[in-house]
């Protein structure tokens, strides 16, 4: 059977969601070290600040240095393309809402006028997403790949998901990523797709 470009598009569409955001995250990374200033300073989110909130949108894209980036660059891409398999639209709810969660968690737990950057807050959204998912598929056969997919990404990505909650190093912001978590979580309750009902 030939499968024609126009069947292709809707999985090529789903694969560069993640990517262009991953692009779009290198692109500004590289704005910031061309031009003056510091996009971090005044588009994180800085804790219990009001004028520090518009960071839950922008800190997402924005990060500390070029090892910040690399690092979460491969997780991002690996984790947003299978939350992407479910969807453009699923994708880009599951990002808005872990990113708000992550983001108000953060600037509420975290100790005043600390700055915080960085998309793993994401990749912990997605993580959780993921892992809940399982749990409300809309059938047993969906239910059996998402338990799959969740027991291959927790075993790559358990530990480190793990030591950055429980045992994250000076300088790593574990709230963004135990909020990351919790968002992605609730975001798999929230989107989830009607249950298929078997008619007789």
């Amino acid at each position: 059977m030939t499968v024609t470009p126009d069947a292709r598009r809707p999985w090529l569409g789903r694969v560069l969601q993640p990517l262009a955001l991953l692009a779009l995250m290198w692109a500004i990374r590289l704005v910031d070290v061309i031009f003056p200033g510091s996009f971090n300073t005044w588009l994180g989110i800085e804790s219990w600040r009001l004028g520090g909130l518009d960071g839950i949108v922008f800190s997402p894209l924005l990060h500390a240095n070029w090892a910040h980036l690399v690092s979460n660059s491969v997780p991002f891409a690996v984790l947003g393309l299978l939350v992407c398999f479910d969807g453009v639209r699923r994708f880009w709810g599951v990002t808005a809402i872990a990113a708000v969660v992550g983001g108000a968690g953060t600037w509420l737990v975290n100790s005043p006028g600390t700055l915080t950057v960085g998309a793993s807050g994401l990749v912990f959204g997605y993580f959780g997403y993921l892992l809940v998912r399982a749990f409300v598929a809309p059938s047993l056969g969906h239910g059996i790949l998402y338990a799959i997919i969740a027991i291959a990404v927790g075993v790559v990505y358990g530990a480190a998901m793990l030591t950055g909650i429980f045992a994250a190093s000076d300088g790593i912001s574990w709230q963004a990523h135990l909020f990351g978590a919790v968002g992605g979580g609730l975001a798999a309750l929230a989107l989830r797709p009607k249950r298929v009902v078997g008619s007789r």
